[in-house]
């Protein structure tokens, strides 16, 4: 029934634009993916499909997508399907908004993906890298001039109990003041289903940003308040995040702090305050107890050398979780080459000494033209080393990159390996795989991957995202329209 509905809602909607069709905006994206995995699966293959459509007539917009999924691909790798039933299939309608805006205003209606401030307070959000769908459906209201104001009301599926629903909504204010600073101030309330109760989230913050010719600067501080747990006290956190850039010539300076204690929630993102994006323990989401600090500079020696460096801390209450983060790069650019030479280092100690871990990342990247073609190369090798109690262990895993393209054709080459010592060479695990994409119109790309990959954050043809571990085949057509 929900589904007839909307269609005819749609259908309605563009009977009643035709006659000023001269004024009409219409683009939409048509995204499928086949996916062949070589794995102990009783299935193999899966297929998707996305189908989205946004209209656009003077003051109004509108925009839904459909989504089929037979069956949904889980993104861990591990995750086999014996048998096929009804909830690995997904088929239907996924994103439905409507829109109004005039001046200043805009009203939303539907799905939508928003923020306050930098989302220390509230963002809803989706992660399609990680499969994580954060997203509500309900209503926002915006002013957005001298002031800022935002006000929204909205629903979320429940992860603990399908078929249900958590609440939240609130406002946002951002305000101007002098000498390029602006003040601002929000108020939460997150409602969750728990043990046949809704537990109750109270969420207030705000924020600074100053905005000059030569300094950035953001300051947030948050409280947060849980109550109407069953047989459990008012639980209370907070949240500090600063950041500040700085801006001398030559030199570029930046610095952040963080310190979150019992703030951890679906529908915010915390910062992680560190150059490649870790948290204080892999075990451990972000948010429950730390603290810690960055401090980062970047300096152009010439107008083709420049050098820079990140490093930062964080550690708990206790001191039983430590991390340190560190990363320190060279780039030379020259008309089309460039040289660039990396080493990266993150360590994390858990638990009083019991767990300890450390990896290093020399890296090389080269860009240059061969034969009229401009050829990237990149070349790394981490060192991982762990120790869980007395037991301790270590790896190596090279790994080379190549990106070339041959007219509209453009590929990638990569090959992977892990190590447990250099004698081992030839016995160790070894992942190869090649990525082709092709536009085959003027609006439609396809891209196909076949290989092995152990997972991660990869950059391939300019585009970079995170991927979990794979092996098998990939087909992608994108058509735009």
């Amino acid at each position: 029934m929900h589904k007839r509905i909307v269609l005819l809602l749609f259908a309605l909607l563009l009977l009643s634009l035709l006659p000023a069709q001269n004024t009409l905006a219409i683009n939409g994206l048509n995204e499928a993916q086949f996916v062949y995995r070589t794995a102990e699966d009783s299935l193999n293959a899966y297929f998707r499909n996305s189908f989205a459509i946004n209209l656009s007539y003077r003051n109004f917009g509108f925009g839904l997508k459909y989504i089929a999924e037979l069956p949904k691909y889980s993104t861990q790798q591990a995750e086999l399907v014996d048998e096929l039933n009804p909830n690995q299939l997904e088929l239907g309608w996924k994103e439905l908004y409507a829109t109004y805006s005039k001046d200043a205003f805009y009203i939303h209606a539907g799905t939508m993906e928003e923020s306050f401030g930098n989302g220390l307070s509230f963002r809803s959000y989706i992660d399609p890298e990680f499969d994580e769908d954060h997203r509500l459906d309900g209503f926002l209201l915006k002013y957005d001039d001298a002031y800022t104001f935002k006000a929204m009301y909205g629903a979320i599926e429940s992860p603990e109990s399908i078929g249900n629903y958590d609440l939240a909504y609130g406002a946002d204010l951002l305000a101007p003041a002098l000498y390029g600073m602006r003040f601002g101030a929000s108020a939460v309330t997150y409602r969750t289903l728990g043990a046949n109760v809704y537990n109750q989230r109270d969420v207030f913050s705000g924020r600074m940003q100053i905005n000059g010719e030569n300094l950035g600067a953001y300051a947030e501080y948050a409280s947060s308040e849980t109550y109407k747990q069953t047989g459990l006290p008012t639980d209370f956190g907070s949240a500090i995040y600063a950041n500040a850039d700085y801006s001398l010539g030559k030199l570029q300076l930046g610095a952040a702090y963080k310190k979150y204690t019992d703030f951890q929630y679906r529908l915010h993102d915390l910062a992680m305050a560190n150059y490649h994006n870790e948290t204080i323990s892999d075990a451990l989401p972000t948010g429950l107890d730390e603290e810690g600090w960055q401090a980062r500079a970047a300096y152009s020696v010439t107008e083709c050398l420049s050098v820079s460096t990140d490093y930062a801390e964080a550690w708990d209450s206790l001191k039983d979780k430590q991390m340190n983060d560190l990363y320190v790069a060279a780039n030379w650019v020259k008309d089309n080459s460039l040289v660039e030479a990396s080493f990266s280092h993150v360590e994390k100690a858990d638990d009083a000494g019991s767990y300890w871990q450390k990896e290093t990342t020399p890296a090389i990247s080269l860009g240059l033209p061969v034969f009229a073609k401009q050829v990237y190369i990149k070349g790394e090798f981490k060192m991982a080393e762990k120790q869980i109690f007395a037991y301790k262990s270590e790896h190596y895993e090279p790994k080379i990159q190549a990106d070339l393209s041959f007219g509209k054709l453009a590929l990638s080459l990569g090959a992977q390996s892990n190590w447990e010592d250099f004698d081992a060479i030839m016995d160790s695990r070894y992942w190869a795989a090649v990525e082709a994409k092709y536009p085959v119109a003027s609006h439609s790309d396809i891209t196909i991957f076949a290989g092995k990959e152990a997972g991660g954050k990869v950059c391939r043809n300019g585009v970079c995202r995170y991927v979990s571990a794979f092996q098998g085949l990939k087909v992608e057509l994108s058509t735009r329209f």
